[in-house]
């Protein structure tokens, strides 16, 4: 875990629709992304993983609902959430969508994907 003020106050930021994950992935060399739906107990789950690992990484995690935003689901491929794409330089690089995941295997797989 970091010592790094800014990344102990990190948390992830809530995402309305394709433009703010476009302008969020811009804006951050290395983004994690969570894909959800409302009523999803994974994806509730997740949600204070992905706390932790906004305090563990350098990565910006965003958190979108792509259910009013068809072109995501296409853009992405999203056939099951939580689906979790990881982003370098603006670009997915990764993704993974199989349920729950920890944070030390979250951090991992950014540590190990971004290298």
């Amino acid at each position: 875990m970091s010592d790094d003020p800014a990344l102990t106050d990190a948390r992830p930021t809530d995402l309305d629709d394709e433009s703010d994950l476009d302008a969020f992935v811009d804006e951050s060399d290395l983004a994690l992304v969570e894909f959800y739906t409302d009523g999803c107990t994974i994806c509730q789950s997740m949600e204070p993983v992905l706390s932790n690992v906004a305090r563990s990484t350098e990565a910006a995690i965003g958190l979108i609902n792509p259910r009013d935003d068809p072109p995501l689901i296409d853009r992405f491929r999203v056939q099951s959430v939580p689906l979790l794409v990881l982003f370098v330089d603006g670009e997915p690089v990764d993704r993974r969508a199989e349920g729950f995941v920890g944070a030390d295997d979250l951090v991992s797989w950014i540590e190990e994907t971004a290298d």
